[in-house]
């Protein structure tokens, strides 16, 4: 296998290849990097090369490759890679990643279906089940619908501590200690539960329900109403914000000097008679007039003290300044609303029980997408305000806000106290780590409760994440879509990823071959973490025969759906061609 390009998912798709034993050179002209050491460290051959120009190509062994894979910095580098290996091996199996759809599209008119693929669009599912903290992933195997549900051990003192005892004939795909420690993968039926154990298990609905495992989504959150002053206290707080402090100040400004007027005028304003002063309401009437500019009609400080001539040169000038930038900065702060309300901004303030997406990349917008499909509100926060993404994100009807998510104004400004939960979706780490530690604080108390799905590419880091900081739902982007194209360089049909706990699991379909090396294996013969949902027979192809039992054995034409760990399926897939391409060898 040849992969073009090492940065991002290219390391991961390495380390997929490597651990499945298949044999693989990276053709990437970085040099200098920190993936030339974990290269090294595995063993993996890198030629420090161009796949666009030169001899990058020969070098890396394009000859005698099974595969390509394309993954480079751009979907540009990454169109022309594909276009000159196609061009110089045209039977050859190319994987290329674009998130441009209309370029994939049409890439995938050349290459073949199922060769282009977007890693954002594969690893948002699992960001959406864990933003809306979804329990139940379906699985749909050639028309019958299968479903992993994680649920707690149930209190039934009378039976044995076993796997087999309280869910009988599902198959457990994990077990969660309730003591925190390791998760077990693809446990067998004796495997011994206990009260306070969360397990996940595998069966169709009707399975499911014989042993009294619910197999209901997420429950749809009743949409609460936020009452009209909280609703308005919320739209002064955010106008406010978003620098309309001037004209707060303007307007308290303005409010003073028609105080003080109004008592001075009360206190030394005199008509004919020396002794007759102002009330207190013509006091106002005359300062109100005078500060409008539109007075002097009835009253004037012509016949006044020289003092008093004084203090209405200043009241008349302090007014005309005060009143005219009022007036700026409102028709300014109503221009905006307008903007914003064209622009969905306005539904924030009374938005409650919705989800908050930091983030607005390909992976962010295919996270709103989803949720939106799954009929969940959404606001958007986002840093850059020339995003590619927004006029996207605009038209789905998500309000989305230009700012800062590290900070706690920014928090208010979209009621992340009310919120259902929160996606921290930038391409950084950094700034992801440090924007969900910011948000840990802002939540206080509903830390525990709401769930706060972070992405982040380094897995080490990940771990350290979870252990030290409290963080449930840690995800790589690269880690999940990362088998779909080793499975499509390989000729195995991923079907869907997905995370129990934080172990990420893969489902897919092996064919399996006359000469194979699964040929005649029983399903005790295989990994023991790995699960065999159902065998579609080659004499039987109108129906699925699940789930098997330990002594079926598989025959040369079977279709097998395999459930387990990213290594473990591939590491079956390797049998299966190891043997195959050894005959073939040896022939």
């Amino acid at each position: 296998m040849i992969v073009c390009g090492l940065r991002g998912i290219g390391l991961r798709i390495v380390e997929q290849f490597r651990l499945s034993d298949t044999d693989v050179v990276v053709l990437d002209d970085a040099t200098g990097t920190m993936f030339d050491r974990q290269l090294a460290t595995w063993g993996v051959a890198h030629v420090h090369a161009n796949a666009r120009v030169g001899d990058g190509l020969a070098e890396a062994g394009i000859e005698g490759a099974i595969a390509v894979v394309c993954v480079e910095v751009d979907d540009i580098h990454t169109l022309e890679t594909a276009l000159r290996v196609h061009e110089l091996r045209p039977d050859i199996r190319i994987v290329v990643q674009l998130a441009n759809p209309s370029v994939a599209g049409a890439l995938g008119r050349v290459t073949g279906p199922g060769t282009v693929l977007d890693s954002a669009s594969l690893a948002a599912p699992s960001f959406v089940e864990a933003c809306l903290q979804r329990r139940v992933h379906d699985i749909e195997l050639e028309g019958v619908e299968f479903f992993v549900v994680q649920t707690d051990v149930p209190n039934v003192p009378e039976r044995h501590e076993t796997f087999r005892a309280h869910f009988g004939d599902l198959a457990p795909v994990a077990v969660m200690p309730a003591d925190g420690s390791a998760l077990v993968q693809c446990p067998g039926r004796d495997h011994p539960v206990k009260l306070g154990d969360r397990v996940a298990v595998l069966g169709t609905r009707e399975d499911l329900q014989h042993y009294g495992v619910s197999v209901a989504g997420t429950a749809s959150v009743p949409q609460r109403r936020v009452g009209l002053l909280r609703r308005v206290s919320r739209q002064v707080r955010t106008a406010l914000h978003e620098g309309n402090q001037a004209l707060a100040f303007v307007a308290v400004g303005l409010l003073a000097l028609i105080a003080v007027s109004t008592v001075i005028l009360r206190i030394g304003y005199r008509l004919r008679d020396p002794h007759e002063h102002l009330s207190i309401l013509s006091s106002l009437y005359f300062t109100i007039e005078t500060v409008a500019t539109v007075g002097f009609g009835d009253y004037s400080f012509a016949t006044q003290s020289a003092w008093m001539k004084v203090f209405g040169i200043v009241m008349i000038a302090a007014g005309v300044a005060l009143l005219s930038t009022a007036f700026a900065l409102f028709t300014n702060l109503l221009v905006s609303r307008r903007i914003e309300q064209s622009l969905g901004r306005l539904e924030v303030p009374g938005m409650v029980d919705h989800i908050v997406v930091i983030g607005l990349g390909s992976v962010g917008i295919s996270v709103v997408r989803g949720l939106i499909d799954a009929g969940q509100r959404v606001v958007v926060v986002e840093r850059d305000p020339t995003n590619r993404y927004l006029a996207q994100a605009r038209a789905l009807g998500v309000p989305v806000l230009i700012a800062d998510a590290t900070q706690r104004q920014t928090h208010g400004m979209v009621n992340l106290q009310d919120a259902a939960g929160v996606a921290v979706l930038t391409s950084a780490d950094l700034t992801n780590i440090e924007t969900a530690l910011a948000i840990r604080e802002s939540l206080g108390e509903r830390w525990e409760s709401v769930p706060v799905t972070v992405r982040v590419f380094d897995r080490e880091l990940a771990r350290m994440m979870e252990e030290k900081f409290g963080f449930r739902n840690v995800r790589s982007t690269s880690a999940l879509a990362a088998p779909w194209f080793v499975g499509a360089a390989l000729g195995l049909d991923i079907l869907s990823t997905f995370y129990v706990g934080q172990q990420p699991f893969l489902v897919g379909k092996v064919a399996v071959a006359p000469d194979g090396g699964l040929r005649g294996l029983a399903m005790s013969d295989l990994s023991a973490r790995t699960r065999v949902i159902a065998l579609r027979r080659a004499d039987a192809r109108d129906t699925l025969e699940h789930p098997p039992r330990r002594g079926t054995r598989f025959a040369g034409g079977d279709e097998a759906f395999v459930l387990g760990p990213y290594e473990e399926i591939l590491r079956v897939l390797h049998h299966e061609r190891t043997v195959r391409s050894d005959a073939t060898s040896a022939d």
